[in-house]
């Protein structure tokens, strides 16, 4: 399984990037082999709207079946969950501690968006 966290760097040891539409990164942790790969999020920073959308779409992209951010808003919420993508609110410092505590279930699995658009 293939679980996208919004990451503030490219590796693990990074903290976890609050914003999910507007992360820095995202590293993509694959469960099954330990490994990980760092996909760029450049063309959402700034960008004045549709990036929670589009980060859903590069996530989906990377074959994730699961998202792991601080926050997660109403249309990236819902392109997420159309594409059959789970979404893991968290609070955890680094990444790696984020997957951690996916990996022995302490993450709930958000049941709708925690903020409005734009935040």
């Amino acid at each position: 399984m293939i679980i996208a966290v919004s990451s503030q760097g490219k590796s693990l040891k990074d903290p976890i990037d609050l914003r999910f539409g507007r992360a820095a990164h995202f590293i993509l942790y694959d469960t099954a082999s330990d490994e990980y790969r760092a996909l760029d999020n450049d063309n959402n920073l700034n960008a004045a709207q549709g990036a929670g959308i589009q980060a859903a779409q590069a996530v989906s992209r990377g074959k994730a079946e699961a998202v792991i951010t601080g926050h997660c808003g109403p249309k990236a919420f819902s392109a997420l969950q159309a594409g059959g993508i789970a979404v893991y609110l968290c609070k955890e410092n680094t990444v790696e501690e984020a997957i951690q505590a996916y990996k022995k279930g302490r993450l709930e699995q958000a049941e709708e968006a925690d903020r409005s658009a734009h935040w």
